[in-house]
């Protein structure tokens, strides 16, 4: 029998310096995991995922359809269906989640019930119970939100494993080891602050209160990190097993 690997690699994209791996990096690296971060927006070439045991990918501000404005997103997609070819573990963050979506031939646009921003409940299907990634997690709690597009349909072959109450998809099992999830499990305030201060003028327009927005999940971050810990550590997991 295989023993399952030490320290496994894992290929992290990110997007933009204000959208880092943040607290579920530091959480797959406590799990013993070695993450290799990759930034195309700063030249890296996005490398071929041989050699690697698992593969994440980030949020960022661009959109899943504009390749043609960052052009490491074509090859991103590239390494998606090739993560779904080879069953590596493979995990989407918000855009992450959305590239794989379009990857596999769903669609992605703006939400037509607007922004999702702060802490929102997460309502999971009854295929979550006994999903490898998601079962452990899949109880009620809340989980932090910060985007204008969501997944408007899944690829053929793909389960939904949670929405919120309005319907909007939260998380994916897009193939056998392949998931997505629209909400940040890896951000704090540290991370948000940022993307507070870019939409200021459209949350203070819509008569938001960012800063009471921020007090709510920074004081909720024990239960968050309670929440969406067990993800990062069962990703590890998948990681480190035999393939």
């Amino acid at each position: 029998m295989s023993s399952p690997k030490i320290s496994p690699r894992i290929l992290v994209i990110e997007h933009e310096d204000q959208c880092p791996p943040a607290l579920v990096g530091d959480w797959l690296a406590a799990a013993g995991c070695e993450l290799d971060v990759v930034r195309p927006y700063a030249g890296d070439e996005v490398p071929a995922l041989e050699g690697y045991d698992a593969f994440l990918v980030l949020g960022g501000p661009m959109g899943a359809n504009d390749d043609d404005r960052h052009a490491w997103l074509p090859v991103v997609k590239e390494r998606v269906r090739a993560a779904v070819a080879s069953d590596l573990p493979t995990l989407g963050i918000c855009l992450g989640h959305q590239l794989i979506a379009v990857a596999l031939g769903g669609t992605v646009g703006p939400n037509p019930l607007g922004q999702q921003v702060g802490l929102l409940g997460v309502a999971w299907t009854d295929a979550a119970a006994s999903d490898p990634l998601l079962g452990p997690v899949a109880t009620p709690r809340r989980g932090v939100q910060w985007n204008d597009d969501v997944v408007t349909a899944l690829p053929d072959g793909a389960t939904l494993l949670a929405a919120t109450g309005r319907g909007e998809v939260q998380a994916v099992r897009y193939a056998a080891t392949v998931w997505g999830v629209q909400l940040h499990p890896e951000v704090d305030v540290s991370v948000l602050k940022p993307w507070a201060d870019s939409d200021r003028g459209s949350h203070e327009a819509r008569g938001i209160d960012q800063e009471a927005l921020l007090r709510d999940i920074d004081a909720a971050r024990a239960e968050l990190d309670d929440a969406w810990r067990p993800l990062a550590d069962g990703f590890a997991r998948l990681a480190a097993a035999p393939r």
